[in-house]
């Protein structure tokens, strides 16, 4: 395959096959991806607006029965030291203190504790609701599902249904790692099968929940694993409609058995170069995801930036806290402020958003008059088109 011809097809408008998706990754140069990346990107967004949510990460618990191997948060259920399940209190603390400067949304995940089922959850959605009734709960994950489904005895359709009566709004990516079983196998054996993450992501979609999708790679994988990945993922999203963004991160190695077994193996963690590759040709191959985040608590606010070249049109959360990937030594949460300078510098107008990706910000949902010349864009080409040469 020729990566000119294809170029053109994706210039044109055409859908590729996960082979052809192959080749990009594998042949094109960095320019050619980030210039086909921005250039899908554009057809979705055409204005040079890019978005953020003011958020909060609230884990209840972090008793887990999965031990996955690149998991640095999650402690056994016998770990009185270091598990924890929060208490009322302290959970509503924690939303207080996001609703007060402007947050619209609670991530709310965690471990798979064996103690606490759907009625556990549901009272505490029902409690957060009745207090903060317009807060938007982005709560549980497909393997969390499954997992009270087990502990309740439930089929998983209706442990959604049950919790989202009870206050759940929509439901995040978290757990599809790479959605191939050979992966899955090595680095989470005991967590959701790929096909049950996506039927569950099904099931969400048909009760009109809207759910994100996800992928952690950069570790035992190969490219074709992630491209299938992919594949996977726009065949659902053809039958539902149900994903509203896709948010790629990079496999973090710290404090956590995975990396440290990988670490000593001579493996090396992935730099920013198969990053920009994969988001781009996720962009360019998931054409129907109108929105894909860059994720700057795990690459940082640098590269984040950057991924805004590579085909991303959203910067993700101004996030108050974050556990999980800060548990793998990944520290990377910046200030409001930093934020809307790093879109600007990337060229784009910065703007709120909640979780269905619809603009709240006070300035509204276009570019106000000097602020396209304030930020370098131009309304044709959205400003710099092609990103400096990323080292590998």
């Amino acid at each position: 395959m020729q990566v000119q011809a294809l170029t053109d097809r994706v210039l044109g408008g055409e859908r590729i096959s996960a082979a052809e998706a192959f080749c990009l990754h594998e042949q094109a140069d960095f320019a050619t991806l980030a210039f086909l990346a921005d250039e899908v990107r554009r057809r979705h967004h055409p204005e040079p607006v890019v978005s953020y949510i003011i958020d909060r990460n609230l884990n209840p618990t972090n008793v887990c029965v999965t031990d996955c191997g690149f998991c640095a948060f999650y402690a056994k259920p016998r770990d009185a030291k270091k598990g924890y399940v929060l208490d009322r209190e302290t959970i509503y603390h924690k939303i207080q203190e996001t609703v007060d400067v402007g947050g619209v949304q609670i991530l709310m995940q965690g471990g798979h504790h064996p103690d606490l089922g759907v009625e556990w959850f549901e009272e505490l959605l029902r409690d957060i609701k009745a207090r903060w009734p317009a807060l938007h709960m982005h709560a549980m994950s497909p393997p969390e599902i499954e997992h009270l489904g087990r502990v309740s005895k439930l089929p998983t359709p209706e442990v959604l249904r049950r919790l989202q009566a009870a206050g759940m709004d929509s439901m995040p990516g978290g757990g599809a790692e790479i959605l191939v079983d050979r992966v899955r196998e090595v680095i989470a054996p005991r967590k959701t099968s790929a096909d049950a993450w996506l039927r569950i992501m099904e099931e969400a979609h048909a009760l009109g929940m809207r759910t994100t999708a996800t992928m952690m790679f950069g570790h035992v994988e190969s490219v074709a694993e992630r491209i299938e990945h992919l594949e996977r993922l726009r065949a659902v999203q053809d039958r539902t409609g149900g994903f509203t963004a896709f948010i790629g991160w990079t496999f973090q190695p710290g404090e956590n058995p995975l990396g440290q077994q990988m670490l000593a193996g001579g493996w090396r963690k992935a730099t920013h170069a198969p990053y920009f590759r994969t988001i781009a040709v996720a962009r360019i191959f998931l054409d129907n995801f109108v929105n894909h985040q860059a994720s700057f608590v795990t690459q940082g606010k640098d590269a984040a930036l950057l991924g805004l070249r590579f085909g991303c049109n959203d910067f993700g959360s101004a996030m108050l806290e974050e556990n999980v990937v800060s548990a793998a030594g990944c520290h990377q949460l910046v200030k409001l402020e930093e934020i809307e300078t790093a879109i600007r510098e990337a060229g784009f107008v910065p703007r709120r958003r909640n979780q269905r990706y619809e603009i709240v910000d006070e300035r509204g949902p276009h570019p106000l008059p000097g602020e396209l010349e304030a930020c370098g864009a131009v309304a044709a080409g959205h400003g710099r088109r092609f990103p400096e040469a990323v080292s590998a």
